[in-house]
């Protein structure tokens, strides 16, 4: 990061084979950061896309950077690498965020007393039982650990930097082990880490079109921690997209 930067903060969104939802997540963003004070830049990591993403980012003003191995830590961390902004905010290519959340990030990271957090996670459309019952369970566990989910997630790029970014040991779970670890920092440097319990975003539903998959990933993972380090064992996360064709999602 350039020390005479004027950017306040850069939103950094990982993207592989997002043609169909990257255009709705960045114009979400930039809605969002027209009601903000602070001077922001978008920064798209294209990690290996085969189809249109970088091209539709690029066409809508995003800096786009490329990061040739496929592993969304490593995607995450050469965003943040790029970013030219005191304040770091992930959002994953198929997530719309509302502006009042962008604001209320920024705005804990203003005051000194936060270092970093998550929000609160919505699915774009209803979900089945199975599915509604394990977001209202990770919802619960968010806000009691203090655990933010991958799909958006703030900090400042001094903490980002004295914690080591991402872990790129690992192929899923990321955000949990980066969460804990600022969480640490945040309280020797007498801040803390915060969950926005907040409507304020919607994520794809997705990887929840198959419950039975969803819940067999969750248990391997829960069973043996360290298929977190192993691409084939994190299918959900890394399973090959070409033309996604979800409904429009609005908040």
């Amino acid at each position: 990061m350039d020390k005479h930067s004027t950017t306040d903060y850069s939103v950094i969104i990982p993207a592989f084979n997002e043609a169909a939802l990257i255009a709705a997540t960045i114009r979400s963003v930039q809605a969002a950061m027209r009601h903000s004070q602070l001077s922001g830049e978008i920064i798209v990591v294209d990690n290996d896309s085969t189809d249109d993403t970088a091209k539709i980012a690029a066409g809508l003003g995003a800096r786009v950077v490329h990061e040739p191995f496929r592993q969304i830590a490593r995607a995450r961390n050469s965003g943040a690498r790029a970013a030219q902004g005191r304040y770091l905010i992930f959002v994953d290519a198929d997530t719309i965020i509302a502006a009042p959340l962008l604001n209320e990030a920024l705005h804990l990271l203003v005051s000194g007393r936060v270092a970093g957090g998550g929000t609160r996670v919505e699915f774009d459309r209803p979900q089945r039982f199975l599915a509604s019952a394990l977001l209202r369970y990770w919802q619960m566990i968010s806000r009691a650990a203090r655990l933010a989910a991958g799909c958006f997630v703030f900090c400042s790029a001094e903490g980002f930097r004295q914690v080591g970014g991402f872990d790129e040991k690992v192929y899923a779970s990321e955000e949990i082990g980066f969460s804990i670890r600022l969480r640490a920092w945040a309280h020797r440097h007498r801040q803390i880490f915060k969950i926005i319990n907040r409507p304020w975003l919607k994520t794809s539903a997705r990887k929840n079109q198959n419950v039975m998959q969803l819940l067999l990933t969750i248990l391997v993972i829960a069973l043996f921690p360290a298929a977190v380090r192993f691409r084939s064992l994190c299918f959900l996360w890394y399973a090959c997209r070409h033309s996604d064709t979800l409904p429009e999602r609005k908040l």
